[in-house]
Order: C-alpha cells, then sequence, then structure tokens
C-alpha cells in the first residue's frame, strides 16, 4: 500500500470517528451517522488508528520522494493525536456547556449543516433519531469515568444541567430546527420539517432532559471543586497532560518549560505596552494601561452595525494588500456576518468557519453583535486578523483549494499550525501596515498577553495543580479581559487541557522557523516565497514545518 494510499485509509478513519465534522466539510458520504463514543466504539478506532500508524511507520522515508515523506510524517502525527485524545478518555470527565463537551458539540454542530439533496434531509432525520443513543453513551461514560475516579469539575456539570435545562424548556426555539432544505434541492419540505418536529418533539428533547436529568442527579454530586480543577489531581492525570500537551503542541517540550516560556512573552511585552501606551494614554504603565483598556467607554462599540462595519473594513484592507505578502491566494475572498441570534449570547466574541468542500458555504467570519457596546473595539482588528485575513481564511481556504495532495494533508487538525498561523497573522498585520492606529495595537498586545498567559495557566491549572480563583488572578493581573471574559477562558482551559497552549508555541515556532530561514538565505530570503511555502503544504507539525522550510532556505542560498 503506497503512501498516498494510507493518508486515505486515515482520513477514512478520522471521518469515521466523527462523521458530523466531515457533513460540516461538505464531505457527505457519512449523512446518517453520528460519533460512538461508547467504550467499544471508541477502542475500535484506537485499532484503527494503531495498524494505518503501525504500516505508515514501517515504510522506509528513503526511499520515498520529499512529498511522500511529508504525508508520512503526517500520517502518524494525525494518528498518535486522536489515540492520545481516545486514550485520555476526555469524554468521562469532560462536562461542560460549550463546544468542547461531546453533547453540546454534537448539538451544535448538527445545526450548522446544509441540506442541499433529499440525502442530506434523509439523513439529518436520521442523525436526529440517532441522538438518543448518542446521549445515553456519553452519560454511561460519564458513570464509567466517575466510578474509575476520573470526575467532572463540579461547577462545569452544573452549567452543564442547567444549559439543557433552558434547552428544552423552549422547544419551539430549538437550533435543531434550523436546518432547513435549499431551494431547488429536491427535498419534500413540508413532510420533512413534520418528520423534523415528530422527531424533536417524541425522540430528541425527551433523550435530552433524560442526559441532563443524568448529569444532575449521577455527575454533579461526585464533582471536584474550583480548586482541583486540573488534570492532575485525577488518576494518571499527569500522562493524559502529556499527551495532550504532544497532540497539541507537535512538540516535547514540559509543562515547567511551557510554563516559563508564557512568563517570558509577557516580560517581554512590558516595553512594547509601554511605547505605545504612551502615544495612546499618555502613560508607560502597564497596570495602568491594562485598566484603561478594561474599563474606558471608548474602547467599546457603540452598537453591532458599527462593529460589524469595522470587521469589514479591516478584511478588506487585508485583502488589499495581500499580494504583496503572498503569491498563492485563496479563490472566494471572505464573507462577514453577524453571529446567529439565536447562538450569540453564548457564543464567543468572534469566529471563522471555512468553506465547506462541496460549495455549499462560503469561508464566513462571524462577529458577534450580542450587547455590542460592552465588547472591546480595541482587539477587533487583531482578531478578524486571526480568524480572517491573512489567518484563517488564507490558511484554511488554500489548504482545502491544495488539489495534488491527499485530502489527509488539506483537512489535517494540528491546533499548533491551524491557531499558530492564526496568532502570526496577527504580529503579519502590523508588518503589513494594517492596524487603523494605535488602540488597534494595543488590541494586538492585549490578545499576545492573553496568548501568553494561557501558556502559564494551562499548565498551572493542569501540571501544578492551581486552583481556578488562582488561574483567575493571574489574568485579571496580566491582561486586559474583563474577569467575566477571564473566568469563562479558565473554564475552557479546564475544559479542554493543553488547548490552549497551541496559539503561543505555534506563532513561537513559525516566528523562529522563519527567523532561520531569513539567516540561512540571507538576501535571497523571499518572505511570499515563505508564505507561500508554509500555506503550501497543508498543515504541518511543528517539526516538519520546520524540516520543510529549512530546506526552502537552503535551495535560496
Amino acid at each position: 500500500m503506497t503512501i498516498a494510499q494510507l493518508a486515505d485509509e486515515l482520513i477514512d478513519v478520522l471521518f469515521d470517528a466523527y462523521p458530523v465534522d466531515a457533513s460540516l466539510l461538505g464531505l457527505r458520504d457519512r449523512e446518517d451517522r453520528l460519533t460512538d463514543y461508547t467504550e467499544a466504539g471508541q477502542a475500535a478506532i484506537a485499532d484503527r488508528l494503531a495498524s494505518v500508524a503501525a504500516r505508515a511507520e514501517a515504510v522506509d522515508p528513503a526511499g520515498l520522494d520529499d512529498g511522500e515523506r511529508i504525508t508520512r510524517a503526517v500520517i502518524l502525527q494525525q494518528a498518535e493525536s486522536e489515540s492520545d485524545h481516545i486514550a485520555t478518555r476526555g469524554v468521562e470527565y469532560t462536562v461542560t456547556d460549550s463546544f468542547f463537551a461531546a453533547a453540546s458539540a454534537t448539538l451544535s454542530s448538527l445545526t450548522m449543516i446544509g441540506i442541499t439533496e433529499p440525502a442530506h434531509a434523509d439523513g439529518y432525520l436520521a442523525r436526529l433519531a440517532g441522538l438518543p443513543a448518542l446521549l445515553d453513551a456519553i452519560a454511561e461514560r460519564h458513570r464509567a469515568g466517575i466510578a474509575a475516579g476520573r470526575l467532572p469539575v463540579r461547577r462545569l456539570a452544573e452549567a452543564t444541567a442547567e444549559h439543557f435545562t433552558r434547552y428544552v424548556a423552549k422547544p419551539q426555539d430549538d437550533p435543531l430546527r434550523r436546518p432547513e432544505p435549499a431551494a431547488g434541492s429536491g427535498t419534500d419540505t413540508a413532510a420533512f420539517r413534520a418528520e423534523r418536529d415528530r422527531l424533536l418533539t417524541e425522540v430528541v428533547h425527551p433523550a435530552i432532559a433524560r442526559y441532563r436529568d443524568a448529569v444532575a442527579a449521577h455527575v454533579v454530586p461526585h464533582g471536584r471543586p474550583d480548586d482541583k480543577g486540573g488534570l492532575c489531581w485525577l488518576p494518571g492525570g499527569d500522562e493524559f497532560y502529556a499527551r495532550l500537551t504532544r497532540a497539541h503542541t507537535t512538540t516535547t517540550r514540559t509543562p515547567d518549560e511551557l510554563h516559563q516560556t508564557g512568563l517570558d512573552v509577557l516580560a517581554r511585552l512590558t516595553d512594547e505596552y509601554a511605547e505605545v501606551g504612551a502615544r495612546v494614554f499618555g502613560t508607560g504603565d502597564q497596570a495602568e494601561i491594562l485598566e484603561r483598556l478594561r474599563t474606558d467607554p471608548a474602547m467599546r462599540w457603540r452598537d453591532g452595525d458599527e462593529l460589524l462595519a469595522a470587521a469589514r473594513a479591516a478584511i478588506q484592507r487585508a485583502e488589499q494588500v495581500a499580494p504583496q505578502w503572498f503569491g498563492r491566494l485563496p479563490s472566494q475572498s471572505c464573507v462577514v456576518e453577524a453571529v446567529p441570534a439565536a447562538e450569540a449570547p453564548g457564543a464567543p466574541g468572534a469566529y471563522y468557519m471555512q468553506p465547506a468542500m462541496d460549495g455549499s458555504r462560503p469561508g464566513t467570519y462571524f462577529a458577534n453583535t450580542h450587547e455590542a457596546e460592552k465588547r472591546d473595539r480595541y482587539s477587533a482588528e487583531a482578531v478578524a486578523f486571526h480568524e480572517a485575513v491573512p489567518g484563517h481564511h488564507f490558511q484554511l481556504t488554500i489548504a482545502q483549494e491544495l488539489s495534488d495532495l491527499p485530502l489527509l494533508r488539506r483537512l489535517a487538525s494540528i491546533t499548533a499550525f491551524d491557531e499558530g498561523w492564526g496568532l502570526y497573522a496577527e504580529r503579519l498585520a502590523d508588518e503589513m501596515g494594517l492596524y487603523s492606529d494605535d488602540v488597534a495595537r494595543l488590541g494586538m498586545l492585549s490578545e499576545d498577553s492573553m496568548r501568553a498567559c494561557r501558556l502559564v495557566v494551562d499548565t498551572g491549572l493542569h501540571a501544578k495543580g492551581w486552583s481556578r480563583q488562582q488561574a483567575v488572578g493571574f489574568m485579571v493581573d496580566n491582561t486586559a479581559t474583563s474577569r467575566v471574559e477571564i473566568e469563562t477562558e479558565v473554564d475552557r482551559y479546564i475544559s479542554a487541557p493543553g488547548q490552549a497552549l497551541a496559539y503561543m508555541v505555534g506563532r513561537l515556532e513559525i516566528q523562529r522557523i522563519r527567523a532561520a530561514a531569513e539567516a540561512t538565505a540571507g538576501d535571497r530570503f523571499d518572505l511570499r516565497g515563505f508564505h507561500d511555502l508554509v500555506l503550501g503544504n497543508g498543515p504541518l507539525p511543528m517539526g516538519v514545518l520546520d524540516e520543510v522550510v529549512g530546506a526552502w532556505a537552503a535551495r535560496q542560498d
């Protein structure tokens, strides 16, 4: 079997593991399936991953060309990463109302799938019918985890029960009613709606209520307190965190090393805050600058329309100058929309949804206009550059369009690469002259502070035994973010161990790799060529990216 065939086999395993994700990407051959969260189902996926990895490992890289060697490395990393996620048994103890938990993620994802032909409508109805089995399996995994001492966090379990109580209290507002057959899809829309509504009333809502009751009665009483939110408090937690750190960063850096890196980045930001803050607020004192950003009414939006207009203007500026910095550009512009009103109260400030590969959905930057007058103006441009252009829209859309690469290479989920590029894009935007003023540059620094804090706080919680309050206090002291948002952030880090490490680790690695290439190539270094190389190979583990760029730089000399 060739390396390309192994890559295709692995992407099939991953899509079998997460069929709803395949649908979101526009790959519509698993429309009636949901993830099997049973112990047996997860073990079966792990066995298939191990089989692919073993066969890829057995291939001698010396007999492969450059592209095949890269593909082999991606196969090994992706198989190991997913195996690590299964082995750490997160479905057992990750009980939260955010999309990091299996139940919430499934319900949220189903609402975003388009219906463009009758088979999609039939698949959607089949998935609704399958939700009781999925939720029952997740509840059973919670019980098994508790029996083994792998306990969830009480605060987050309580929030989960409250979330699903609200969910079933207003069945007429259920987001699962949102997917509708597109015009011209050939679907009997009236029949679809009738069956959908019957399933929701008779099947789905009772199953959600049953899951809510299971969480309230059997999970919440066993929950860990706020001062024991990290993995280090669970049996085997240190090994779990090591696996997740490796999976998300694609490095072997220890928690102590990552913790210190975060502290070092925060220290280096002090001089930049002083320089820019003196121009904006007339002071170089970082604590005063952060407090002004946090409390000054001028740092907030007037309304949602102003927020959206600023996002569109920032992205348009970036698209206009991008050809000077990138030779390879995505085939489509980035669409800007408001977060749907029904989701906005609990949604993040902004996020990007990559295009569906079947053309049914464009790449879209969603900006949250809910209570816009309370949202930060200063960070909006940095976030737009991260999520849209030249960040995730460029990275994800270009990767999808690399039709000469195996599908795995185009769609691999490598957090350090994805989020590292997004954070790199925030700093690159300053090189590109995209920030409109010094207030926006303070936003860039504020985002840097947040991502540096993630290194400190994530490792603090999961490796050093920090309490939730200790983590919140550290971020209050070192970022401009409001306390309410910080508490949400910390709960995110508790829910998704290691994920938050990827942003700054990836950014620092990309910057280090670029600096090394500049030193090697000297006057022959071409920044446009560097960007095209980084984005033109699809997402890569950091070590592989280092090798690819190093070889390219040597050829430039």
